[in-house]
């Protein structure tokens, strides 16, 4: 099946980094695994990740984990844009933390720099900045002088893992919608 869409939710592979700010794109497309995944999850040594076919109403989608660990995300989506034939404008949308946004906010945009995100700047460096993402805001918490690398692979406390996990609950719904809009244009 060729999708129509793929969602890549970014993180790190691992147990170790399940739970941590940096893994908030992974522990999205798992919920959208369960809202909209057909199927079960396969390893993909080819394009470097984790992925499931999936629908949303009619439409084909392709659920993704990169396997290459955050910093060479754009390693695994080169390699699906070259074998799918995708157009990143309308078909790749990238979920992943932000810390510069405010804890529990998320943000849909349709292009833009890397900020601070080593991720996005991986994709960066192989889409360039046309290419939807959606941002969840796990920042407003970061210790002045603290090491922000060590910080997002940290597991944060109670009441900020609430506040994303509020937000990652209403990403299904979010998706549908940037989907629809698509499909209708």
């Amino acid at each position: 099946m060729k999708p129509h869409l793929v969602i890549v939710g970014l993180g790190n592979p691992g147990k170790e980094h399940q739970k941590t700010r940096h893994n908030a794109g992974f522990q999205s497309v798992d919920l959208l695994s369960k809202e909209f995944g057909e199927g079960e999850w396969k390893e993909n040594q080819k394009f470097l990740c984790r992925m499931q076919e999936g629908r949303i109403v009619t439409v084909p989608i392709l659920l993704v984990q990169p396997t290459t660990y955050m910093n060479r995300s754009g390693e695994c989506i080169r390699k699906l844009i070259e074998f799918y034939k995708l157009n990143p404008r309308q078909q790749i949308l990238v979920v992943c933390d932000d810390i510069d946004l405010p804890l529990g906010e998320i943000r849909l945009r349709m292009k833009g720099g890397p900020g601070t995100h080593n991720g996005l700047r991986s994709i960066v460096v192989v889409l360039g900045e046309e290419f939807p993402r959606l941002r969840i805001g796990v920042g407003g918490t970061h210790p002045k002088g603290e090491d922000l690398a060590a910080w997002v692979l940290s597991v944060p406390p109670k009441e900020e893992r609430e506040k994303v996990d509020e937000v990652i609950k209403s990403l299904p719904e979010t998706v549908k919608k940037f989907v629809m809009e698509r499909v209708e244009d």
